[in-house]
């Protein structure tokens, strides 16, 4: 079978080799992989760029992945043969707060991804895709959709009336703008072109600012709420974006950190955070039981993932990830397998 390997660790390394079918063990399932989805960390994955937090030496990557059971291992009992499943960010952060232990369990990090065209998953390492779901739409939601999910509703609760504050158009903030809105929240956004400023408002943001045109954005945003001030900041640019962040924030807001796009280390105002009762909370990928219910919450919502309409395949993912890289996406870069 084909698998997208990285040996060693480098992303000028990464290729595409024949590895042996794998078999389930006991408790385990075969997954034949149809699709799966990009994200920023598997570009920061592929040149090692999480240290001890990954595996240095050989690693199959990518965590987002969906695909159809072909085989069940002894004592399986909640799968079956043709079962179409998606994969779990964390496969032992099966509920409650996250804990050390889970956090080294990390899919495309410390252990191989989905870049595969078969994987053996442990059985309760998976979640069901419901009837009518698209697999291409299920491979978008194992990390983006989940950070979002997590950020917006488990951690964030947002509910009616509060203000949302999103930036981009990737597959995060995307994730986060729909789920907001299906909460009853006001959203703002933050985007680069005219284009992506109709898709936002297609997708239901309420206000929109150009960060190319107007590099104070904060301010402009705070102005829009009339003062009031952002109630939540779903951030993801990191070091570029996080004043201007605190600068759209009203009184007690928050501030989900999530992704750091345009760079790790940034200025921290603190006695304004002091002052303003600002929390800011990383954000991660949630549980198996979270994932469930935001695939439960999509399903009953009708919510779709925006997927980016270049095409890639398994033997193109190099591309793919350039593509990702260069910032030509918009929504969820997928490769078909």
């Amino acid at each position: 079978m084909k698998a997208a390997l990285i040996e060693p660790i480098g992303f000028d390394n990464l290729k595409i080799v024949d590895l042996p079918e794998p078999e389930p063990g006991p408790k385990e399932v075969l997954v034949a992989m149809k699709h799966a989805s990009l994200n920023y960390r598997d570009l920061l994955a592929a040149d090692g760029g999480y240290g001890r937090m990954q595996r240095q030496d050989r690693l199959i990557p990518l965590s987002d992945g969906s695909g159809e059971i072909v085989a069940v291992g002894a004592g399986v009992r909640d799968w079956k043969v043709g079962d179409r499943v998606l994969s779990c960010f964390f496969p032992d952060w099966q509920a409650g707060p996250l804990r050390p232990e889970a956090v080294r369990t990390d899919l495309g990090g410390m252990n191989d991804g989905v870049a595969v065209e078969k994987r053996v998953f442990r059985a309760d390492a998976l979640v069901k895709v419901p009837d009518g779901m698209d697999l291409r739409d299920a491979a978008t939601l194992t990390c983006a959709g989940a950070t979002a999910w997590n950020a917006v509703i488990e951690v964030g609760k947002i509910g009616p009336g509060q203000r949302v504050l999103v930036q981009g158009t990737g597959g995060v903030s995307l994730f986060a703008l729909q789920f907001a809105v299906m909460a009853g929240a006001e959203v703002y956004a933050t985007v680069s072109s005219p284009a992506k400023a109709e898709l936002v408002r297609l997708l239901g943001a309420s206000h929109v600012v150009n960060y190319r045109d107007d590099p104070e954005w904060g301010k402009t945003v705070m102005k829009m709420t009339g003062g009031r001030g952002i109630d939540h900041v779903v951030e993801i640019g990191g070091a570029e974006t996080l004043k201007q962040s605190m600068l759209s924030l009203g009184l007690g807001g928050h501030i989900s950190m999530i992704g750091v796009v345009t760079g790790p280390r940034a200025e921290l105002n603190v006695p304004v955070v002091s002052m303003q009762g600002t929390t800011i909370r990383g954000v991660s990928a949630g549980s198996r039981l979270a994932l469930s219910r935001l695939v439960d919450a999509m399903s009953h919502h009708g919510i779709r993932p925006v997927i980016d309409p270049a095409g890639f395949y398994l033997d193109t993912l190099r591309d793919a990830l350039l593509h990702l890289k260069d910032g030509r996406h918009t929504g969820k870069v997928v490769i078909d397998i």
